[in-house]
This record gives structure tokens, C-alpha cells and sequence, in this order.
């Protein structure tokens, strides 16, 4: 009889125990962030996407009520970096921030160890970077019509700047390369700064460069701008252009930034991550921090897990073809 008392009084506690872990395990869930979240940059210190994380982070924490810690993780074209972030727990606390170089170039070029569209969650978009059809200021072309008929009656001498092999400004060249039927010459430096010293200096023809980079040359004078590659005016260049108005219709490109989670993170943490990262993009001088980087924040709608997901789908679609025809890789 004591034997069965006790017996009794085990399986009495181990029911409570269990009733106890059940009803912890929702309130948990619901409980995030309970600890810090890491948003992972893929490149170092400075450079625009660490910036925009570090534009971000305050009103994120803020919103979420935990510190949100900015860490670089660097290497390979910041494939080393979004690898950390899709081989992590799927529990929110490590998020991916990069951009169209990151989560869609790097799957073309480099043999990555995942899968940018299987191993990642999408979160929200952040916004996008269009590109300028540059030239040195000696070309005789004065519209991009006309720049686009002497690059093709040139085009053995046509010198295009890249930022490297695989860069947004190599990619983006082959590309205007392919949509006026041209055969160009690409010369790759260690940086789009350097290629826009040479452009400055006529070493080369021309360039299709981030319009953050190039603008204060135009602006300046010493280099002229053709149109961007957007499919509405800049409102930091309303004077310029898109490719659809100059005469190269379709010709669309933009270096955008968005963030991601590993594949399989709860739905509602996401939706409480995607809720800081939209609330922090309506903040004022969030949107100004931003438009000084030449970042244009991209609408409400286009902000959701859902919008990010097909659009980086379709990028990978678009891209990916015309990377692997141009033999670019990086191993």
C-alpha cells in the first residue's frame, strides 16, 4: 500500500511538472526578444550596409525592448557572413541585413555551402540604391540615345569601370552591355571609388554606378549623367532621367537592402521583427539618415515578408542567367 502512496505521489509530480512545461513553452514564445538580437553585417565596419544596420538598430531596440548588437562578420563578399546567419538557431535572435550583391549575386558567383531562397527566412525590405549611366565628361553624347549609338560605333575602345569581378558595377555593366547588343571592355579596380577617379581623369569611358557615388561628380560637373536605372525619377536628382524616358526601356537595376532570418523561425517572430525594422523606416530621421546614404526607402507594401520573398526571388530569376552566360565566378 505505501509502495502505490508513492508511486502515486511520483506520477502526481511528474503530471504537474509536465502541466507546468506546457503552459511555460506558449507564454515563451510569445515572450520575444527575451535577450538582445544580433543583426549580423556581412562586411566591415563603415561600409553602407553596416551603416544602415547602425541607423536602424536604436528605433529597433527601442520597438522590441532589447539591445539589438550590430556584429561584422566578414569575408568572401559577405557570403561568410549570411552563411553564420542561415546555419543559426531559428529563434529571431540572429538576423541577416545585406543587399542585392549578398543575397542574390553571391549565389552565381561563389559555390556557397546554402541556399539563399531555402536556408533564409525573408523579414522586410528595407529600401534601394537606383544606379547612373555615367560617362567622362569629354564624351560627345549629350543624351543617353546618343551616348548609346557612339558606345556601339566605339566599342572596341569603350573602357567600362567596374568595382571587381562579380561588383554591382561589373554586373550592371554586362548588362547594358547585353541590352544595346555591344561588345565592351571592362576594367576592374579595387573599389568603385577608384574606377570614378579614373572616369574623373578619362582614363575611361564609362561607368553604371550606385547613384550615391557617382551624384556629387555630377552635381559637380565632372562627369555627366545619362539617366538612372529606375523606373520613377530620384527625388535627390529629378532632373535626371530614368532609362524608360532616356530610351532603354526595361534597363531596371538597384542595389536594395533587405533582412532575413533562418529558415524556419516562427511566424510571429518575424512579424514583431518585421514590425521594428518598418516602424524604425517611418521614423523621420531615419528616412533622412537614409536618403543622405542615396537609399530610397521602398512603400509600406513592399516592406513585408511577403514582398521581399517574391522580389528576391525574382531577382535571383533575372540575375543569375545573365551572370552565369558572362562566366563571372569567384572560387
Amino acid at each position: 500500500m505505501k509502495q502505490n502512496r508513492t508511486r502515486m505521489k511520483s506520477l502526481l509530480r511528474l503530471i504537474s511538472l509536465f502541466s507546468l512545461l506546457t503552459g511555460i513553452a506558449p507564454a515563451s514564445a510569445q515572450s520575444f526578444p527575451s535577450r538582445p538580437v544580433t543583426l549580423v553585417v556581412p562586411f566591415s565596419a563603415g561600409g553602407p550596409v553596416d551603416v544602415v544596420a547602425r541607423v536602424i538598430a536604436e528605433p529597433m531596440r527601442k520597438s522590441l525592448g532589447q539591445a539589438i548588437v550590430v556584429e561584422n562578420t566578414v569575408g568572401a563578399g559577405g557570403s561568410i557572413g549570411v552563411g553564420r546567419v542561415a546555419r543559426a538557431a531559428p529563434d529571431g535572435y540572429m538576423v541577416s541585413i545585406g543587399h542585392w550583391s549578398t543575397h542574390v549575386v553571391n549565389g552565381a558567383v561563389y559555390s556557397l555551402q546554402y541556399d539563399l531562397l531555402k536556408d533564409l527566412e525573408p523579414v522586410a525590405m528595407i529600401g534601394a540604391n537606383p544606379m547612373l549611366i555615367v560617362g567622362k565628361a569629354a564624351l560627345p553624347a549629350a543624351t543617353l540615345g546618343e551616348m548609346i549609338a557612339w558606345v556601339k560605333a566605339n566599342q572596341a575602345s569603350v573602357n567600362v569601370g567596374t568595382a571587381g569581378a562579380g561588383s554591382g558595377t561589373h554586373i550592371s555593366g554586362v548588362y547594358f552591355q547585353n541590352a544595346i547588343g555591344a561588345s565592351l571592355q571592362f576594367v576592374p579596380y579595387k573599389g568603385s571609388g577608384p574606377a570614378l577617379q579614373d572616369l574623373l581623369a578619362g582614363q575611361i569611358e564609362m561607368m553604371v554606378d550606385q547613384m550615391s557615388n557617382s551624384m556629387p561628380q555630377v552635381r559637380a560637373g565632372r562627369i555627366k549623367a545619362y539617366a538612372i536605372t529606375a523606373k520613377a525619377r530620384s527625388a535627390a536628382a529629378p532632373e535626371i532621367p530614368t532609362v524608360d524616358e532616356a530610351g532603354l526601356p526595361g534597363f531596371h537595376m538597384s542595389i536594395w537592402y533587405g533582412t532575413w532570418v533562418p529558415r524556419g523561425t516562427p511566424k510571429e517572430t518575424i512579424a514583431k521583427l518585421n514590425g521594428a525594422i518598418t516602424g524604425a523606416l517611418a521614423d523621420t530621421t531615419v528616412r533622412q539618415r537614409l536618403a543622405d546614404l542615396g537609399l530610397e526607402i521602398v512603400p509600406l507594401s513592399q516592406q513585408t515578408p511577403e514582398a521581399l520573398g517574391a522580389h528576391h526571388k525574382a531577382e535571383i530569376e533575372k540575375w543569375w542567367p545573365i551572370i552565369k552566360a558572362a562566366g563571372i565566378r569567384i572560387d
